[in-house]
């Protein structure tokens, strides 16, 4: 029975992959149900770290000898390994343990294996066409053997293996010939025409195998400063800050590129789906009326300078209310030791000013 859940559905894929990819430790499951292939994927166990070491020795043969020398005792030692293949394929990180022994949530540990499978099916198409290619190359050449070696071709192949050409035209070797033929007549020199025209030959052919051999040297330079260049760009082949070695495998460069395509597939369908139509629309067109929003929002502006400054002034008057309160309130010693709050010290001095009123109109 299929299951309903995102989680059920990829566990049935990744079991499938793994049967269709030839692994042993599933042949003769016969699993149907969905939880139970989830129970076999997603829960620690033995068997599920068996199918896991699997999977990375498919990927890179060479972690086999090196995982063999870890005994069955030695769990951690190999929780640790795989922890580190997976690190360096960039699935998962450094101390992601949990995930490697199944303790994980199931949909991580699923998309985990789903992702170590792409790697593996990627492999096993790029062999099987290196695989059909080198066929036909080898059929190719021995088609080609046969025909080079084939009776009426045998003339022309002892042509190539041994070429005779000469580099001077007819009318250029007697020109030459009647040149230096002149020239010795002149100069009492009785060497043959012959040999002018192999020192010419053997000069023309230094001076051009210096120049060729000095073009050579200069490519040579310029593609070494320019693959220097390069190498400094690169960070990926430079040793980071703690001394080792960065780790760049084939593998990791086919995971990056396998997530890369599927990131690109993803997009291309939901732009085809659900941003086309959208994309495809005219703009639309700005409103002249920009003025009546600018002065909505001046006035705006001001209604809250002066709410902010209402605000303050009711803050004010409270906290002098408060004041004038306290200070009619509160006690203060005046002559002969008495106590006496703010009334009556006004009254007091309102009655002495009245005295002393009565007292200057008398």
């Amino acid at each position: 029975m299929a299951g309903n859940s995102k989680e059920q559905q990829l566990s049935l894929r990744v079991y499938n992959t793994l049967q269709s990819l030839g692994c042993p430790l599933v042949d003769g499951l016969y699993l149907r149900e969905a939880d139970s292939v989830q129970e076999l994927l997603c829960s620690p166990s033995l068997h599920r770290t068996d199918i896991l070491k699997w999977i990375c020795t498919s990927i890179c043969p060479s972690l086999r000898e090196k995982l063999s020398k870890i005994k069955a005792a030695q769990n951690g030692d190999l929780i640790q390994e795989l922890t580190r293949f997976g690190n360096e394929m960039m699935l998962c990180k450094a101390n992601d343990q949990d995930l490697i022994k199944g303790l994980a949530p199931p949909l991580q540990q699923l998309v985990f294996l789903e992702q170590l499978l792409v790697v593996i099916q990627a492999d096993s198409s790029i062999h099987s066409r290196q695989k059909s290619s080198s066929g036909d190359d080898s059929v190719k050449n021995d088609d080609l053997l046969g025909e080079l070696m084939f009776q009426d071709n045998l003339s022309d192949l002892d042509m190539l293996l041994n070429p005779t050409c000469n580099p001077w035209s007819a009318h250029i070797r007697e020109h030459l010939i009647r040149t230096q033929s002149a020239h010795n007549k002149m100069n009492g020199n009785h060497s043959k025409p012959s040999d002018f025209i192999n020192r010419s030959e053997h000069s023309r052919h230094g001076s051009h195998g210096e120049e060729s051999l000095s073009e050579a040297k200069a490519l040579l330079q310029s593609t070494q400063s320019t693959l220097e260049e390069l190498h400094k760009e690169c960070e990926f082949l430079q040793a980071d800050s703690s001394g080792s070695a960065a780790v760049l495998s084939p593998c990791m460069l086919k995971v990056a590129i396998s997530d890369m395509s599927q990131l690109m597939t993803a997009f291309g369908h939901i732009y085809n789906t659900d941003f086309k139509g959208y994309c495809q629309r005219t703009p639309p067109p700005l409103s002249s009326s920009t003025s009546v929003f600018q002065s909505v929002h001046q006035l705006l502006h001001i209604c809250n300078t002066e709410l902010e400054a209402l605000k303050q002034l009711s803050e004010t008057s409270s906290s002098l209310t408060q004041t004038v309160q306290q200070l009619q309130t509160d006690r203060r010693y005046w002559s002969k030791g008495e106590k006496h709050t703010l009334p009556k010290q006004l009254e007091e001095l309102k009655n002495r000013y009245v005295a002393f009123l009565s007292l200057h109109q008398s």
